[in-house]
């Protein structure tokens, strides 16, 4: 299974009258959210589901991935993957759709840095996710806990958005 973690893009500050969860993308934040996603499209990227934290942030970036990336299913929203969640409660998600060739996991810091690190078996692993960085990790192992392979991670700079 190919598992995508796709950090949310820039969004609005918080504020006042805007609560965390409220937080929607800036446009700015839709413009490089979306070239890293056509890029992934090009490279063929085509998870079969997509999940999302519930926060507003995080649905707009798992919904703009759905389109993009010509995903059939609605997103599905969990609240394993909030900011402050733990990874073995994603983990044990993932167990549970590991018939699927490819998910696409949307979600926040300081969640999506530690999940890839700790799906990688080296929990200690320092990962910087930019706002709408995309990692694909490889797991074949579904045992007890998980030991996946990097293949790759993109981030707007990296592809100039």
């Amino acid at each position: 299974m190919r598992v995508y973690l796709l950090r949310h893009g820039i969004a609005e500050d918080a504020g006042p009258r805007t609560h965390d969860s409220e937080r929607q993308l800036t446009d700015k934040g839709r413009t490089k959210l979306g070239a890293v996603l056509r890029q992934a499209r090009r490279g063929g990227v085509q998870p079969e589901l997509v999940l999302s934290s519930p926060l507003v942030r995080a649905v707009q970036t798992a919904e703009m991935a759905r389109e993009i990336l010509e995903v059939e299913s609605p997103v599905q929203t969990t609240p394993s993957l909030v900011p402050e969640s733990h990874p073995v409660a994603v983990w044990n998600e993932i167990r549970e759709l590991r018939k699927l060739e490819g998910l696409l996991l949307a979600g926040h810091e300081p969640l999506m840095s530690h999940l890839a690190a700790w799906l990688l078996d080296s929990p200690t692993l320092q990962i910087h996710m930019t706002k709408a960085a995309l990692v694909c990790l490889e797991l074949d192992n579904f045992g007890t806990g998980p030991h996946a392979t990097l293949n790759w991670m993109l981030t707007p700079k990296v592809i100039d958005a």
